[in-house]
């Protein structure tokens, strides 16, 4: 991943709003969450959700899918991997007596 993708990443979920929406389809996990239910959840308006949640489609944090008249999100396991990933590679890379095994423990 390069920089200016993980930065963008790290800056949408800086808002606690996205981030809270972020988390909440994390824990859903594969199932997701409709769009009805996350506004719920948070008890914020729809327009507030609607653009919070284009947010984080625009970086490809979350994907939609429609079925019916639901519209259901899901967190993109794939890039939170990588964003983890990216900040795991350079844990402690400068720390001569640090483990590198040890750093998923960080």
């Amino acid at each position: 991943m390069n920089e200016e993708k993980l930065v963008k990443c790290l800056a949408q979920l800086g808002n606690i709003t996205r981030l809270r929406i972020f988390r909440l389809l994390v824990k859903a996990g594969k199932e997701g969450l409709s769009v009805g239910k996350i506004q719920e959840k948070l008890v914020i308006p729809a327009s507030t959700l609607s653009h919070h949640i284009s947010k984080l489609l625009n970086l490809d944090l979350v994907k939609q899918e429609r079925k019916g008249t639901v519209l259901n999100c899901f967190a993109n396991y794939t890039l939170l991997d990588d964003v983890i990933s990216e900040l795991q590679d350079q844990c402690c890379l400068d720390d001569k007596s640090f483990i590198k095994d040890e750093c998923t423990k960080v």
